[in-house]
């Protein structure tokens, strides 16, 4: 089914995940930042139109607190087979990706990673709080909020002016 209806944690800060070398990495380093928050794949029928839109925003506001937060997910039709440094390679090499990639993680289910647990309990979707596929997004604020959740069909580039008000927000 879904996530459960509560989490412990307030903010996206407060969880820590692993890198795509398995490495940990605080989400407290992310405090102040606008985040997009993308489970990704690399053989989906969406990963042609959105890494390329993903890369372009990125680079037009990483400067003003921009991050992309990628997580590869093999979950869907199993379009993520490859481990997490191949899965970083691919997106470097053929999408000129800069934001992190990080480890493989489920996002549905018992044993989905506890920080897509949180997204889909702050901001569950129209049929409820599973992830329906391969590039759904989560607009969070500077601190730390999920303040907007975009499914697979939505373009990055449709929600860039809810970025520049969560960048714009004090």
């Amino acid at each position: 089914m879904g996530a459960a209806s509560s989490v412990p944690e307030n903010s996206i800060h407060e969880f820590t995940v692993k890198d795509c070398k398995g490495k940990d990495v605080d989400l407290s380093i992310y405090k102040g930042k606008v985040l997009l928050v993308v489970n990704v794949a690399s053989k989906c029928g969406f990963t042609n139109s959105n890494y390329p839109k993903l890369t372009e925003l990125y680079e037009k506001y990483r400067a003003k607190g921009l991050e992309i937060l990628a997580f590869p997910c093999n979950q869907f039709m199993k379009q993520e087979p490859d481990s997490s440094e191949k899965v970083e390679e691919f997106a470097c090499t053929r999408f000129n990706a800069t934001y992190p990639i990080f480890h493989k993680v489920r996002v549905n289910g018992p044993k989905a990673s506890p920080v897509y647990k949180f997204l889909k309990a702050k901001k569950g979707g129209c049929l409820g709080s599973s992830i329906k596929w391969n590039f759904t997004k989560f607009l969070v604020d500077k601190e730390g909020q999920v303040i907007g959740r975009y499914g697979p069909t939505t373009s990055p580039l449709s929600i860039e002016g809810d970025i520049q008000k969560a960048l714009n927000a004090q």
